[in-house]
């Protein structure tokens, strides 16, 4: 990084990130910045190492070297100090994961689901929240009314309003993970994380997901790292593209550098078998 370069809009920044599972080195120095309000599509083959770029930045897993700068921390891997464990906590309230399972507490409908995570705060990250939210602060935290308002608001959001009382055994496939998306928004986060989430969609049911995930890229300038191989969405929505091969970032650029002039041999044939 040059004493210029212009830091104001970075929302992630991975740098030298590596990851082993005792001898089998997933990750072998990934660099991968994310500014504010674009969108990243990362594809590549399976055990490519995409889906532990994603667990290590939100620190789901622990890196084993190399460094994540988000929500203006940087943190590595190693031991976790009471002070890091803040830091992590810290960064996993600003950063919004969606999963390929929709992960749904079962025994709570649509609008409790989207409800959970702000009422499962402390009243002090209740505070916080409330600050960057705006207007939903009560006594000692958040506001319950509130907090299912704006619950109902993200529901309709992602076309759902009507299955608020809906238990989740009762909606398809695409409308969980239409609520796993509201339930993600609901923290307000300064990034999305997506990992392959339509991958156990029929595809019938993909459109409607990928439909949401647009809004939220073209309508809400959200930044997104999306990890996908619906390359329809990559050429329509991605600012850039990066292709994943044996735990490095192989190439990068523009859908239609990606699409039209890839470099690389592996990318080329990648993205010629899925297309």
């Amino acid at each position: 990084m040059t004493a210029m370069e212009d830091r104001s809009d970075l929302v992630v920044r991975v740098s030298g990130l590596r990851k082993a599972y005792g001898h089998h080195e997933v990750l072998r120095g990934v660099d991968l910045d994310l500014h504010q309000g674009e969108v990243i599509v990362i594809f590549g083959r399976s055990g490519s190492g995409k889906s532990t770029l994603l667990r290590c930045v939100n620190f789901l897993e622990d890196p084993t070297q190399g460094t994540i700068e988000i929500a203006g921390m940087r943190l590595s891997g190693g031991h976790r100090t009471r002070r890091k464990r803040e830091q992590i906590r810290q960064v996993r309230l600003r950063v919004g994961m969606v999963f390929q399972q929709f992960n749904l507490f079962p025994n709570m409908t649509a609008l409790e689901n989207v409800m959970a995570g702000p009422l499962a705060l402390g009243s002090a990250d209740q505070r916080r929240l409330a600050g960057r939210i705006g207007g939903v602060e009560g006594e000692g935290g958040l506001d319950r009314s509130a907090v299912r308002q704006r619950a109902l608001d993200l529901l309709a959001e992602v076309g759902l309003q009507d299955k608020a009382e809906q238990h989740p055994i009762r909606l398809s496939g695409g409308q969980q993970q239409r609520v796993a998306i509201a339930r993600a928004l609901a923290m307000h986060p300064d990034v999305m994380l997506f990992d392959e989430p339509t991958s156990a969609l029929d595809p019938e049911l993909t459109g409607e997901v990928l439909a949401v995930m647009r809004r939220l890229a073209v309508d809400h300038h959200m930044p997104m790292m999306v990890v996908t191989h619906e390359m329809g969405f990559a050429r329509e929505v991605a600012h850039r593209m990066a292709f994943f091969h044996e735990g490095v970032v192989l190439e990068q650029g523009t859908p239609t550098e990606m699409f039209g002039n890839t470099q690389q041999p592996e990318t080329k044939r990648f993205l010629d078998a899925i297309l």
